[in-house]
């Protein structure tokens, strides 16, 4: 288990919900992952490296909607820049399963 935060520290993740417009092999990263473009309404397009390649096509993940933290500082990933983290969930296998919304939410509306 994780340390004990407050209230205060989980109101400071923004967790939103947004569209995958457009999904790419990511052949440069060290373990197997798409580049994924994400569309977040007013908030705009961001992008993402997701290592979700065991259970997600690349044609399976194209208009997903996905839950994605947006206000995390950007982090570069061999010579891709990751400006989002999508929210998923390691299952018994390893394999990341997405977490999303049971119907559909318009792009960038807040997690709450």
């Amino acid at each position: 288990m994780k340390p004990e935060i407050t209230f205060e520290d989980f109101l400071k993740v923004d967790i939103r919900i947004g569209t995958i417009i457009e999904v790419n092999d990511f052949p440069k990263a060290r373990k197997p992952a798409y580049q994924l473009t994400v569309d977040f309404g007013d908030l705009g397009i961001k992008k993402s490296s997701a290592q979700i390649t065991d259970l997600y096509s690349k044609e399976e993940l194209l208009h997903k909607q996905v839950s994605a933290i947006v206000n995390f500082a950007p982090r570069q990933i061999a010579n891709f820049m990751s400006e989002i983290l999508v929210i998923g969930v390691y299952n018994t296998d390893g394999n990341v399963v997405l977490l999303q919304a049971s119907k559909n939410i318009k792009n960038g509306e807040q997690v709450s």
